[in-house]
């Protein structure tokens, strides 16, 4: 292997923080302002319980009948099968694979727009605010495509630890930008911002509160969306202790981590703008200077971007390539892989159909990135649709598979009311962005969005 090294708690964590802590933590002031300051901390809050509860039912479907020697499910759609079977393997595989499609073009999105933060701070710097700084986001997507190209030849999941790492680090960096900008703005200010219930009727229509309320309760539960790739982080570390224990270890840690800085990066940034919050707190101009740190923060997103784009892309392609390996075993362009020796490295396995295909995916969420800028609403409904199947449903109904609690017991009507309430706001978030979709719509033009 180039670069193996085996999972730990700590690897894993990387992992999970590197997958959660997207550039969403920027949009949580915003989401925040719709609902106020007393729904907007305790939706967070109560997601991330739901979120850590869920992982961990779903962490102990690793191994059938037994947690230490079981059989292995070494994917998300294994263990649907192992535990479930029939039908909802189909539309596991489905709704999880359409929304790693999804998120890979809504990370292309998110970097494009963070490289011409960088761009327009610096033009307005130059300008001292009189140029409008206009540019187009296609070569930057370009860019960002072309650099996903050369690390998507990266073969295997476990292989990703040390990407996994730096882009962990990078989350950290401009999550703390934003939170220390946050600060300095409160204090700028000379008093917190905002109101108990969000932001207020006249500000926005009637309307508009209720859809931008679903809209943020959807932004929430999808910044901490991170179960479609549990399985195959799980299936990086080494055992013993078992990996159902060592995964509960690191989803307690990187959830704690991850909600400490949402609630931080959420209120500060909402005490700081109050009702005109920012839709992006690093890019959404809501703070001008210093402007080589808001720099060092888009940068920051940019390199987090490309890590993460990895950690959600490599169990679509291992699909794929197993997949094709399993229909064509004799055909040497798919199986046959070519060492290419590296100094002072293992050789790395070249592997042609890997090259070809993953080459292939990267291009095309790019150009779909390139025709549909405001993706990041459609993003919102694909992860609307992913949350509660993939989040929620899955893991509570293979749970009370594989430990067979009675229908109609207080612990199965407890894991209904969970799983029916996260129902709910998921269809609530899809009503949000489809309403945000056909806001987009109206003002559309192919391949020429400026910022």
């Amino acid at each position: 292997c180039f670069f193996h090294v085996p999972g730990t708690v700590w690897t894993a964590s990387a992992h999970i923080i590197t997958a959660v802590i997207g550039s969403g933590v920027l949009s949580l002031a915003w989401a925040t302002a719709q609902l106020g300051w007393i729904a907007g901390p305790a939706v967070i809050f109560l997601l991330s319980f739901v979120t850590y509860y869920t992982s961990t039912l779903l962490a102990a479907c690793y191994r059938c009948d037994d947690p230490v020697n079981g059989k292995r499910n070494y994917t998300y759609m294994e263990a649907v099968r192992a535990n479930l079977g029939g039908f909802e393997v189909k539309i596991c595989g489905w709704v999880q694979y359409l929304n790693l499609f999804g998120v890979a073009i809504g990370y292309t999105i998110a970097s494009s727009i963070s490289m011409m933060a960088i761009k327009r701070s610096n033009c307005f710097h130059a300008s001292r605010g009189k140029n409008p700084c206009h540019m187009n986001s296609n070569p930057y997507m370009i860019g960002f495509g072309i650099a996903e190209i050369i690390f998507s030849q990266i073969p295997d999941f476990d292989q990703l630890w040390w990407l996994s790492i730096v882009a962990a680090v990078m989350s950290f960096t401009y999550s703390t930008i934003g939170l220390g900008l946050g600060i300095a703005k409160v204090a700028e200010n000379g008093k917190i911002r905002g109101s108990l219930t969000g932001i207020s009727v006249g500000t926005v229509t009637q309307t508009q509160k209720i859809w931008r309320s679903f809209q943020a309760l959807g932004d929430m539960a999808f910044a901490y969306s991170y179960s479609l790739i549990l399985i195959e982080i799980q299936d990086t570390l080494k055992a013993p202790p078992s990996e159902s224990k060592t995964m509960s270890k690191a989803t307690l840690l990187s959830v704690g981590v991850t909600t400490l800085f949402y609630m931080l990066c959420g209120c500060m940034g909402y005490a700081a703008f109050g009702d005109l919050s920012p839709g992006n707190l690093l890019t959404g101009f809501g703070f001008y200077n210093p402007f080589w740190l808001l720099d060092i923060a888009n940068a920051a997103i940019v390199i987090h971007l490309v890590g993460a784009y990895q950690v959600y892309c490599q169990p679509l392609f291992a699909f794929i390539e197993k997949s094709a390996a399993k229909r064509f075993p004799d055909s040497e362009f798919i199986t046959k892989d070519i060492k290419i020796p590296i100094p002072g490295f293992r050789p790395y396995n070249l592997n042609l159909f890997r090259l070809v295909w993953r080459t292939i995916f990267v291009m095309l969420t790019t150009l779909i990135s390139m025709l549909l800028p405001f993706f990041n609403d459609i993003v919102g409904l694909l992860g609307a649709i992913g949350f509660w199947p993939l989040t929620v449903y899955f893991p509570v109904e293979m749970y009370i598979s594989q430990n067979k609690i009675a229908k109609w017991s207080t612990r199965w009507l407890c894991l209904q009311i969970l799983s029916i309430a996260c129902l709910i706001i998921t269809i609530a978030a899809a009503a949000g962005s489809i309403a945000g979709v056909i806001l987009d719509l109206k003002s559309y033009k192919p391949f020429s969005t400026a910022y």
